[in-house]
């Protein structure tokens, strides 16, 4: 057994706080509260339905993760939120179209409090959207602006802790400058309204300096430039992302490991997507889908290693293409043409068409991460990159000079590995040597 480690006990309620209350902040609180009241199940939470094994196989010893670890309970969460629109929780909901309308109107009590905070918003970054409800200032003061709103919200709502996870809208393509590399830079930077520095960034930056874990659930560039980082080692803050893995890019890091582990070659992998909420809308803009693009580009090249298999993956053609189709809504269609070749060169084809909910796949993840990020908080892990977290997004943030990990069933075992040790658990390699 390895030695537990002390993890401070749970005193009061968890405020999570989502920059983006659209579709998946929306549809994660309404499911929160659905959950609480009986009325569905939570389904795709690996915190709340996975089990983990522990110690030999013989031992059958495999408890339900909530039961495992000292997690928050559903029932001491609180939320809240910024969005460029004044709408509630359930306006957002209804508006958006991905749960059933009888289930809202369930809900609707609770959900019509939650009302967004005024957001930082800058167009420039997103030119798709037109935000009606934020804030004026200069990127310092709008920074001051959010840990007055965070100060405010643990105040009025008797919070104890405090989780920030980004959901909204993917901003564009941005790569790291010298206004990036040291606090000191950065917070000049803020004070003369760099335009490296887009709103999700301003987020991050705000979360991080009071002490409080970040998540960043888009491609876009926020927490991870080594100004934040260093701040978030400094406050103790956990920090990840980014970019929910959904979707398309879930299928890919479930399938390409497979190929891969029966050396099985691949010519081409032609993806393309129709989607038509909010985030389809703001990827119709070259920018933004820019960001997006590589964040799923780059899934494939690190599970697949081509430097090390040049024969069976060395000229791969990958393409990835997203469409804004407004009748879908957020029921997005993902659709993989993948050429594959097996013994002697032969060529096969693999055909998928997964017609998924991009919000129902994302909404249990935001739950997860603020779930675990708490508890990584409160046990005292290092501040900083939660690699451990990887398991979550399509491009996890790494330390500098680290290969993200993608292939999903490696992330997944770091994981549960990481919380055998938290617990005091021995790690499981599946050597089978019991």
């Amino acid at each position: 057994m390895s030695e537990k480690t002390e993890i401070r006990p749970i005193n009061g309620k968890l405020g999570i706080l989502t920059p983006g209350m659209g579709a998946v902040s929306s549809t994660f609180v309404a499911g929160v509260h659905a959950i609480r009241q009986g009325l569905r199940l939570p389904i795709g939470s690996f915190t709340q339905m996975g089990h983990i094994r522990l110690g030999k196989r013989s031992d059958d010893r495999q408890p339900l993760i909530k039961n495992f670890l000292p997690l928050c309970d559903l029932n001491d969460i609180v939320f809240g939120g910024w969005d460029i629109f004044e709408d509630s929780i359930y306006d957002a909901a209804v508006n958006c179209g991905v749960l059933e309308k009888e289930l809202l109107d369930q809900l609707k009590p609770e959900l019509e409090l939650i009302k967004p905070m005024t957001a930082v918003f800058d167009q420039y970054y997103v030119k798709k959207l037109e935000g009606t409800h934020v804030k004026t200032g200069t990127k310092m003061e709008l920074a001051e602006q959010l840990m007055q709103d965070m100060e405010n919200f643990q105040k009025e709502n008797g919070c104890d802790r405090l989780v920030m996870v980004w959901c909204g809208s993917t901003e564009i393509f941005l790569q790291k400058t010298a206004t990036h590399e040291t606090l000191e830079a950065f917070e000049k930077g803020l004070r003369e309204d760099s335009r490296d520095i887009p709103p999700s960034m301003i987020y991050a930056y705000a979360a991080i300096k009071m002490g409080i874990p970040y998540a960043n659930g888009a491609p876009n560039l926020s927490g991870d430039v080594p100004a934040l980082e260093a701040l978030a080692k400094e406050t103790r803050s956990g920090l990840c992302g980014k970019d929910f893995k959904t979707g398309q890019t879930l299928m890919k890091t479930i399938l390409a490991p497979g190929f891969k582990a029966r050396q099985l070659g691949i010519a081409g992998w032609f993806s393309t997507n129709i989607l038509g909420n909010r985030d389809g809308e703001v990827l119709d803009d070259p920018e933004s889908f820019k960001t997006k693009e590589e964040s799923k580009l780059s899934v494939l090249d690190t599970i697949l290693q081509p430097e090390l298999y040049p024969d069976l993956y060395g000229d791969l053609y990958h393409k990835v293409r997203i469409n804004y189709y407004p009748p879908r809504g957020d029921n997005k269609e993902g659709w993989d043409n993948i050429d594959i070749f097996g013994w002697c060169g032969r060529p096969m084809q693999i055909k998928v068409d997964f017609l998924c909910r991009d919000s129902i796949l994302a909404a249990p993840l935001v739950l997860d991460m603020a779930l675990l990020l708490d508890l990584g908080n409160r046990a005292g892990l290092p501040g900083g990159i939660q690699e451990w977290l990887s398991f979550y997004f399509k491009s996890p943030v790494m330390p500098e000079g680290l290969t993200a990990e993608h292939d999903l069933f490696i992330q997944q075992t770091k994981l549960k590995n990481t919380l055998r040790r938290m617990m005091g658990e021995e790690v499981i390699t599946h050597v089978g040597e019991e």
